[in-house]
């Protein structure tokens, strides 16, 4: 290449990477390969200066755009994987913004390096327990450590349930966080898989082995886009003081691993007027209403007719996370990508007037949980949003017969 070509080429290179537009058109460009083809070498081969030219927010960006135009989540991941290692070094060694010690922030990765050191645990054990899945040393050292990791879905809760409700509201590219999501989700699903496996009589070695290779890669990946991509954009574009804020929520949900000191929380005190509510049955003071939905044995949810979450209830025991930070949020934004679409199409049939009831059941955890939603009309029947219930009712399901007398 003579000096003139040269010189054309590196300001053509200046020209795509000094401008944010041109990267994502770039992105674009080998995401549609990828997409249609499954692989980017050519891309490569022809871009290898523009590949060191990205910055990490760029695919904050990109990944917005690419599930607002509908492509199936799970191409979605697919893509964002081989991406992702494609502009591996370069994420790598961009400047990253820390988090400051003690920080929310700084918290959630002092539980990421824990949990890289239960992996780093379980990988010589599990490297054995193959070689020999008899010994019952190797098979209960590789249960306890599965139990271990499976609490770390505590720092998943806390970024669905405290830290993305606050993107939701501060970025408008904030559609990336239904892939990290999902990406949650099966790592939950493939360390429930392996922990069902472990006490069964028979291993599935094939299906074991796959999980906890997607466990390790799943796990290690979501820290790694955390820690360099999410992260660094969180704190150059959210206030430190609202981000702090957050350790009071997250404190009430649970850290897995590293508990920070408990922060002081202020006294929930209702915004009481003189006088009472006059619910047409009775008339109550707002502490009473709050007593009330707070003691019966059921979760509550109510989104208005604006799909926003307007108020949850607090029983003693929760079935699902819950925190302020969701008050005002769009309920889409509040159900991972893969089941959003039951959400949108209940609330739809609702407002429609086609339905007014659904109910779900599930097995968790060791429960049978009922799961209902109503929707909720004036009384001239227009529509004013959905309650979601949900219980916990293997007890109500094993009753037999009657009872009729108090035994206590």
């Amino acid at each position: 290449m003579n000096k003139s070509h040269l010189l054309k080429h590196l300001q053509t290179m200046s020209e795509l990477t000094n401008t944010k537009a041109k990267r994502i058109h770039k992105l674009h460009e080998v995401s549609k390969m990828i997409l249609e083809t499954g692989n980017a070498r050519p891309f490569i081969v022809a871009n290898s200066d523009f590949i060191s030219a990205v910055t990490p927010s760029d695919f904050i960006t990109l990944f917005d755009e690419i599930i607002q135009q509908g492509t199936p989540m799970e191409e979605v991941k697919m893509l964002t994987n081989k991406l992702l290692n494609i502009f591996h070094i370069p994420i790598s060694e961009y400047s990253r913004v820390a988090p400051k010690a003690g920080s929310f922030l700084d918290v959630l990765e002092q539980n990421n390096r824990e949990m890289e050191q239960v992996l780093d645990e379980i990988r010589p054990i599990f490297k054995a327990f193959v070689k020999d899945a008899k010994n019952k040393e190797l098979h209960a050292g590789l249960s306890r450590l599965f139990r271990k990791l499976e609490v770390f879905a505590k720092h998943y809760s806390i970024k669905e349930n405290v830290l993305f409700p606050v993107i939701e509201q501060a970025w408008l590219d904030y559609r990336c966080l239904q892939i990290m999501w999902s990406f949650h989700d099966d790592i939950r699903r493939n360390i429930k898989s392996v922990l069902e496996q472990l006490v069964q009589s028979e291993i599935d070695f094939k299906l074991f082995n796959r999980c906890i290779g997607d466990v390790f890669f799943n796990m290690l990946a979501i820290k790694f886009r955390e820690e360099r991509i999410l992260f660094p954009y969180v704190l150059s574009t959210i206030p430190e003081n609202q981000l702090n804020s957050l350790q009071v929520e997250a404190f009430k949900l649970g850290y897995p691993y590293i508990q920070p000191p408990k922060p002081i929380i202020k006294e929930e005190r209702p915004d009481v007027e003189s006088g009472m509510a006059n619910l047409g049955t009775g008339l109550l003071s707002i502490e009473q209403i709050k007593l009330i939905f707070n003691h019966l044995p059921v979760d509550i949810t109510f989104v208005d007719e604006q799909n926003k979450v307007k108020f949850f209830s607090s029983p003693a025991k929760r079935i699902f996370p819950r925190t302020v930070a969701i008050i005002g949020r769009d309920v889409s934004n509040c159900h991972p990508k893969e089941s959003v679409h039951v959400v949108e199409q209940i609330v739809e049939s609702f407002k429609k007037g086609k339905k007014s009831q659904a109910d779900f059941w599930i097995k968790m955890r060791g429960e049978f949980i009922l799961i209902r939603y109503f929707a909720v009309r004036d009384v001239l029947g227009n529509y004013k949003g959905v309650i979601e219930v949900s219980q916990e009712v293997s007890e109500i399901r094993a009753l037999e017969g009657e009872k009729r007398l108090l035994d206590w």
